[in-house]
């Protein structure tokens, strides 16, 4: 198997917005203020609360979104007629194993679909991209773990692209596929004008609607540009598939019952300010950087911006509590709720630290969330709603 990996990092001297050095040293003090994406970083490291141990979720969700995976890489190969050299990336990657999950499955797709027409496999260059905190260090400890995930010795090559996807990340026309699992999700920064959102961390049905307004504008722009970026590193014919949390098309905006693991925080949070160990006005003034768009809300979004066409988009539902990958002897082990605690803590802890710092717990936080759990048992039945799209490059 020949296989290297490099890591790049991109100069905030060389930003495409212009901004100085200094300039950008100006913004500091208000960016430490908003929960945005400079933050926006799973837990990392392979411990008891990372990412990496917590993350069984998206081994379910590659395995729903598999056949459109395949289905495109093997349309992208045959409409560019089996280029030599093929750039793949990942967007939002994470961190550990689950990190290799679907570019393996494209390379296999690639070499199988390689051998079934007597072609050449190609050299592979599969780039892995996160924002600059993002943990590729316990990532690039899987490299073995790719390697015993392929399935022939094509070469590929594996690095690290550290930066926001709302910008430009590689050279114009160069990508053939990409990937991105529940990663567009995550807005740039938290919407403005949600000053009426009171001990509320996202979206509820007492919420009020100027306030999915403002997340769903904020969704659009960030979208928009998503797709602009991506429009301008892909070939024309390119693929790219993307999973997202979405929510199912009824009257009320405000219904997100999918989101009840949001709403636990938000009562976790309560129970610091009713005991005296958090102000009320530092939770009121945290927000989830966050939205869980319907299908119909992509779809307008991806038509608008106009530079690629829809070749798949389909919602699925499926139960968010415990996967069949968790033994019954993990699970006897951990208390009530405590599963589900570690998997929102993986996921959000950093967000929290940066907007909280020490006014809180988040040992503390996350025990009363487990609690939370524990009581309502419909929490572990929840279903959740994934859209999983799939776009040509026009």
């Amino acid at each position: 198997m020949y296989l290297s990996y490099v890591f790049f990092y991109t100069c905030d001297r060389c930003r495409s917005d212009g901004k100085s050095e200094n300039e950008m040293n100006n913004l500091d003090e208000e960016r430490s203020n908003n929960t945005g994406v400079s933050i926006l970083s799973m837990r990392g490291g392979d411990g008891h609360n990372s990412y990496a141990t917590n993350s069984l979720l998206q081994r379910r969700v590659l395995s729903m979104s598999k056949p459109i995976l395949v289905k495109n890489t093997k349309e992208m190969m045959t409409n560019l007629d089996f280029p030599k050299c093929i750039k793949i990336s990942d967007l939002g990657c994470s961190s550990g194993q689950n990190t290799f999950l679907a570019m393996s499955e494209i390379v296999n797709t690639i070499n199988a679909l390689c051998q079934e027409r007597n072609q050449n496999p190609p050299e592979i260059d599969c780039c892995l991209n996160d924002l600059p905190g993002n943990d590729f260090n316990t990532t690039f400890k899987f490299i073995s773990f790719f390697n015993e995930k392929l399935t022939s010795n094509t070469p590929c090559f594996v690095s690290g692209v550290p930066g926001s996807f709302y910008s430009r990340l590689f050279p114009s026309k160069s990508l053939h596929f990409i990937h991105s699992n529940y990663s567009v999700n995550y807005p740039s920064k938290v919407p403005e004008g949600l000053e009426k959102n009171k001990m509320g961390v996202y979206i509820t049905s007492s919420s009020p609607l100027s306030e999915y307004k403002a997340y769903l504008n904020q969704f659009q722009k960030d979208f928009t540009t998503f797709l602009r970026m991506r429009s301008e590193e892909m070939v024309s014919n390119g693929r790219m598939v993307i999973t997202l949390f979405g929510r199912n098309t009824i009257d009320d905006p405000l219904y997100r019952d999918c989101c009840h693991h949001l709403t636990l925080l938000s009562d976790s949070l309560r129970d610091l300010v009713i005991e005296g160990l958090v102000s009320a006005s530092t939770v009121n003034s945290f927000n989830m950087p966050f939205y869980d768009p319907t299908e119909e809300e992509v779809n307008e979004i991806i038509r608008n911006e106009g530079s690629f066409q829809i070749n798949d988009l389909e919602t699925h539902a499926f139960d968010l509590g415990h996967s069949k990958e968790e033994s019954s002897l993990q699970l006897c082990r951990a208390k009530p709720g405590e599963k589900e605690a570690n998997c929102v803590r993986a996921a959000i802890e950093t967000m929290l630290v940066a907007h909280f710092g020490d006014a809180i717990s988040i040992d503390t936080l996350f025990a009363k969330y487990a609690h939370h759990v524990s009581q309502h048992a419909s929490c572990m039945n929840k279903t959740s709603v994934t859209l999983v799209v799939s776009l040509v490059r026009k």
